[in-house]
């Protein structure tokens, strides 16, 4: 007999191509062991492999709990908008939370407070800052050096595993954050909203087909916040912090960044120049010590 598993409150859908390095750290920083105040029956994490050359070992989820799920995606799309979209489908949870790039590890508190600012209005959409590893954004940072062997000595230099927050300490705001938590955002890199909402303004548009999803993230971003159904909340003290990976538009110098072929691609598919929309949101959560530079 089947046994009966009561439905999560929260589907976490994190996306990876090619990130077996970042995707341990990640992944831990979604488990229980390091998510203060849930527990593992509150959500689930369906891991999607998109496509990767490289795919994730799917044994190696059993060490963050029966709660993960993992789902390899055969395509030949550099796009992760489809992939997003047939998870957010399957998600169990009435709420889904979006990592559309699966190189950002998340702060404690993420997962708990979702769930909290959720109860605040019918149709949330609940966000956080953008963090780099690195003290500057990594677009700078890689000019003088930056790379996998610095992140990973700067990461065993603080004891994040047992104290996540510490992360703000080795970090620096991505620049679509502005200059900190009270700044206007382009984009964020885990955000949290109802399932039906979800669904019901279709998603990531998978028209975005160019590597990493191009603007599409920063498309999503404005539509809700075009949309006076949905009612922005931030929290505050809660981040996500980028990890080096080689990423399209994160890990390249500005003088080679993609920006021109992204903002062309947004002018075909909605007709105008990308121009950002933000809505001053509601804000939730407290400032550890650690977080406070960020004011």
């Amino acid at each position: 007999m089947r046994l009966f598993q009561p439905r999560p409150r929260l589907s976490v859908i994190v996306n990876f191509y090619n990130m077996q390095r970042e995707a341990e750290r990640t992944l831990y920083s979604l488990s229980t062991a390091y998510q203060q105040a849930i527990q593992a029956s509150d959500y689930e994490v369906l891991v999607i492999d998109n496509g990767s050359s490289q795919p994730l070992n799917p044994r190696q989820l059993s060490q963050f709990g029966s709660h993960f799920h993992y789902h390899y995606l055969p395509t030949q799309s550099a796009s992760p908008c489809k992939a997003l979209n047939q998870a957010a489908r399957l998600a169990r949870g009435e709420l889904i939370m979006c990592c559309i790039d699966g190189a950002r590890i998340l702060s404690p508190q993420i997962l708990s407070l979702s769930l909290q600012a959720a109860k605040l209005h019918a149709h949330p959409f609940i966000y956080t800052i953008s963090m780099h590893l690195g003290h500057k954004p990594q677009n700078l940072s890689i000019e003088e050096g930056y790379n996998q062997q610095v992140e990973d000595a700067l990461l065993a230099s603080v004891d994040w595993q047992h104290h996540g927050y510490q992360l703000f300490t080795i970090a620096s705001t991505a620049l679509s954050s502005g200059n900190g938590f009270f700044s206007q955002f382009a984009e964020s890199n885990c955000f949290c909203l109802k399932k039906s909402d979800y669904l019901q303004i279709g998603g990531f548009d998978e028209a975005f087909t160019s590597r990493g999803g191009g603007l599409a993230n920063l498309d999503f971003f404005n539509r809700i916040h075009e949309n006076e159904r949905f009612h922005p909340i931030l929290l505050l003290g809660e981040a996500t912090f980028h990890q080096f990976h080689g990423g399209v538009a994160t890990n390249v110098s500005f003088a080679e960044h993609p920006w021109e072929q992204m903002a062309a691609e947004y002018a075909q598919i909605r007709q105008q120049s990308f121009k950002t929309s933000f809505t001053p949101p509601t804000y939730l959560g407290n400032f550890p010590p650690e977080a406070r530079a960020f004011l």
